[in-house]
């Protein structure tokens, strides 16, 4: 077989190596390019091998065809990035986490939600259930949905799933590797729970800036409320604040149970061995700095990029980021805390969760390790913040090959975040519009024809206006141009931290 097919251009034989923690992975792309020539180039090399079948008997003619026809079938599979299928039941259920019960939304009841687990560019095909009693969406926080943004799960892209009924999800995890996470994107949920989450692997072919980890586990953190998210939407619509949250958790637990005991370990860890942390803030509004008694974190990884690999104490995490560390489990063998605990709250809320050390039953030392103070550590950790230039990400060729700091900007936008009243409502906005959604998705009315029907474009500047001008209410819709480089400045008059993401975009944090 290998001698009838040297030569041929056209068949393509993509084999997949199982890894314990990159999930499967293609082995070979280069024969690729030449798919679409292959029906003129099969049937020429048809013509070629039937004549040499009449030439060589009827019997070996027949063996080179049947390995043809089996060869050309896994061209046939191989021809595609690969496939992982989910079906998900949105529904909801009664939890506990800090010890009153209470509604929470579930993934096939689970809390939190499973964790995906995928490679560069395979397909992701997610099909959800909603047996909620009102709307619901999937949003994939920093998944880029590369000329796929109808399925990025926002009002403004996709048409909510109605009550009762499904719809699935397909989208391409294109050129990106890092760690992510999942949650609903209408009115509340989010507060209700739903998240979880969505890592994206390296292929084996490309080289990572660290050795592989002995395991990989994923730290949901985040703060949270006891009221259901109904009650909170209640309380907006009131004129009030959703307050402070009632706890934190991690992984969808306070750490301790009713009886004030610890609950079961999180994690296990090995003497001697490394561990990748992927961290993740699911909260709704409060940053959360995140340590692990008696152990250092190496920072490798932030919301999709390798990063320089300094060593830290502890982490401050900002709502709807993923930091991803390497740990050794260097220190006595025994139970060890992981620690979540709240920033710039007058109040700290505290969660914990127990690391073990394999064959150990000696309980962790209740003197948790303290948490940094005031808002300035917190900048200049951030500032100490590096992309690594010199590692591959999803491709062969370093993060840094592309001189970005030589684009000129051709567009200054600067955005103020303000809060107010309208109605009786609070109401939050940028530039002093507060948006609403459409009925008609904003995709949607732009590939019918009828955006102008919907809304308008542009009802905010590139300059924000006085203070002095109410807040209006209507769908904000920014035009920019194709290939633009924009430069961004968010200013936050008010007391409390912000956080901001831009939805299929990556971007450079300057100043």
């Amino acid at each position: 077989v290998e001698r009838a097919f040297a030569g041929s251009p056209s068949l393509t034989c993509c084999l997949y190596k199982s890894h314990p923690r990159r999930g499967f992975r293609r082995s070979s792309e280069d024969e690729l390019s030449s798919a679409p020539n292959r029906p003129r180039r099969t049937r020429n090399w048809l013509s070629s091998l039937l004549s040499r079948s009449m030439r060589r008997g009827r019997e070996e003619g027949e063996a080179l065809l049947l390995a043809f026809i089996a060869l050309l079938g896994l061209s046939a599979v191989g021809a595609e990035d690969p496939y992982i299928y989910f079906t998900w039941k949105v529904t909801y259920g009664t939890i506990s986490p800090l010890g009153i019960p209470q509604q929470a939304i579930l993934i096939n009841g689970e809390f939190p939600g499973p964790n995906i687990n995928s490679t560069t560019n395979n397909n992701i095909v997610v099909n959800v259930f909603n047996n909620l009693d009102e709307p619901f969406l999937f949003t994939w926080n920093g998944i880029q949905q590369r000329k796929n943004s109808w399925q990025d799960g926002t009002a403004g892209s996709t048409c909510p799933i109605p009550p009762g009924q499904n719809y699935t999800y397909h989208f391409q995890v294109k050129d990106q590797i890092g760690s992510f996470v999942y949650f609903p994107s209408l009115g509340m949920h989010r507060a209700a729970g739903g998240f979880g989450g969505l890592r994206v692997n390296s292929r084996l072919l490309i080289p990572v800036p660290f050795a592989d980890p002995a395991d990989d586990y994923t730290v949901l953190i985040g703060d949270w409320y006891t009221k259901s998210h109904k009650i909170l939407t209640k309380l907006l619509d009131s004129g009030r604040t959703i307050g402070r949250p009632a706890g934190v958790l991690i992984n969808g637990r306070s750490g301790k149970d009713s009886a004030g005991k610890d609950d079961p370990p999180l994690f296990t860890m090995e003497a001697g061995k490394t561990y990748r942390y992927r961290i993740c803030n699911v909260g709704m509004k409060v940053t959360l700095n995140f340590r692990i008694q008696s152990h250092t974190m190496k920072l490798v990884e932030m919301d999709g990029s390798h990063t320089m690999q300094n060593v830290y104490d502890s982490l401050d995490v900002h709502v709807g980021q993923c930091l991803s560390v390497l740990v050794e489990a260097t220190q006595a063998p025994k139970d060890y805390y992981m620690v979540a605990s709240s920033r710039f709250t007058k109040y700290t809320l505290t969660a914990t969760g127990v690391i073990r050390y394999a064959s150990s039953n000696i309980p962790p030392s209740l003197d948790l390790p303290a948490a940094p103070v005031g808002w300035a550590w917190s900048f200049n950790q951030w500032r100490s913040f590096r992309w690594n230039l010199t590692a591959s990400a999803a491709r062969p060729n370093p993060q840094g090959s592309y001189h970005y700091g030589n684009i000129n900007i051709t567009r200054t936008i600067k955005l103020v975040n303000s809060v107010g009243h309208v109605n009786g409502k609070r109401r939050y906005a940028l530039n002093a519009v507060s948006h609403e959604d459409t009925a008609t998705p904003l995709k949607l009315a732009e590939y019918f024809g009828i955006a102008d029907k919907v809304f308008k474009y542009d009802i905010i500047g590139d300059d924000p206006p006085a203070s002095t001008v109410p807040i209006k209410i209507a769908p904000n819709v920014m035009n920019a141009t194709f290939r633009n480089f924009i430069e961004i400045i968010f200013e936050n008059p008010e007391r409390s931290m912000q956080a901001y993401h831009l939805d299929g975009y990556s971007f450079f944090p300057v100043g």
